[in-house]
């Protein structure tokens, strides 16, 4: 079984009369990834993750979880796999552990005996015998983990486990996920926060109108879109002005703190030779590397292919280590 990966689901398509909400996705979520789900609400996340756990039927395609399809092996194909859609329920009438005490016994096994320990991963075990209406929103949705850790999952599905949390809530929840993925677990974050993904995820999927428009190494992807210089000098009158005239430099913006500006390496060193032999001196040169939410507007937006990352150049032309 761990020769498969976490998640693969190919070809998944759902419709809604002329809606088409889920619109041929592909994702391949490994053994250890924390994987982020990136897009707008209404995207499609939500449905995608009803179908990867066999809630509804795809209307084309499939999906398997460690190899297994819910579809064809039913419950039996959730072994080791836990999390919520949307938001967690409980019975707000009943204390924390009370609740947990009956997913416990739905699931069966040893789930009760781990009802302490995924009190105290979070942090709800001085509040365990508190009924749940008496909770904050943000320790309901760390109850809802809790529920899930009962299974003592191999791969844990998170369903925009932050939204309507406050900054202390929001704070709490990315500490809990990043504690359970350091121990190892796999992990699949949909959301449409992009700074939760880049602080969490160390793979990534951007779906938009119901198609993933990208999937791979969001380290790899964010370095990919480097290509955009800052430019600061002792004349940057003179040095846009030569920077307007040089061959391969494109996009160029002046701003109160330089100038700005797209080339290829060896252009790059170019113009640096240009402005030396101009008697203009270099106070930065740096690479200005996209981030993920500016990313996301131009793929979802544009039309912009990512260019190849491009490395820092010193004032003499030479690359930087």
């Amino acid at each position: 079984m761990t020769s498969h990966s976490a998640i693969e689901a190919r070809g998944l398509v759902k419709r809604y009369g002329h809606v088409t909400a889920v619109d041929h996705v592909d994702l391949t979520v490994r053994a250890g990834d924390v994987y982020g789900y990136l897009g707008p609400n209404g995207a499609g996340k939500t449905t995608s993750l009803r179908m990867l756990l066999g809630l509804i039927r795809p209307d084309e395609g499939s999906a398997k979880l460690f190899g297994r399809d819910p579809l064809v092996e039913g419950v039996g194909a959730l072994d080791g796999v836990a999390g919520f859609v949307e938001a967690p329920r409980f019975y707000p009438y009943m204390t924390g552990r009370r609740n947990l005490e009956l997913v416990a016994a739905l699931d069966g096994g040893d789930a009760a005996e781990r009802i302490d320990a995924a009190l105290e991963t979070v942090d709800l075990h001085k509040r365990q015998h508190d009924k749940v209406k008496g909770y904050s929103h943000g320790m309901r949705q760390r109850l809802g983990i809790a529920g899930a850790l009962l299974r003592d999952p191999r791969l844990l599905l998170l369903d925009e486990p932050t939204t309507g949390l406050d900054p202390a809530g929001m704070r709490d929840m990315r500490a809990l996920v990043h504690r359970l993925a350091s121990e190892g677990m796999t992990v699949l974050l949909s959301s449409h926060l992009m700074s939760e993904v880049e602080e969490l995820c160390d793979r990534v999927a951007i779906v938009a109108r119901g198609r993933v428009i990208h999937e791979g190494s969001l380290e790899e992807l964010i370095a990919s879109t480097s290509g955009r210089y800052e430019l600061r000098t002792t004349d940057d009158d003179r040095a846009t002005a030569i920077a307007a005239r040089a061959e391969g430099i494109g996009e160029l913006e002046t701003t109160s703190h330089g100038l700005t500006f797209t080339a290829e390496e060896r252009a790059v060193a170019a113009l640096t030779l240009s402005l030396a032999q101009a008697g203009i001196g270099l106070t930065a040169l740096v690479p200005r590397t996209a981030t993920l939410e500016e990313l996301f507007f131009r793929l979802t937006e544009g039309d912009q292919e990512p260019r190849p990352a491009l490395r820092v150049i010193d004032a003499k032309g030479k690359v930087a280590a």
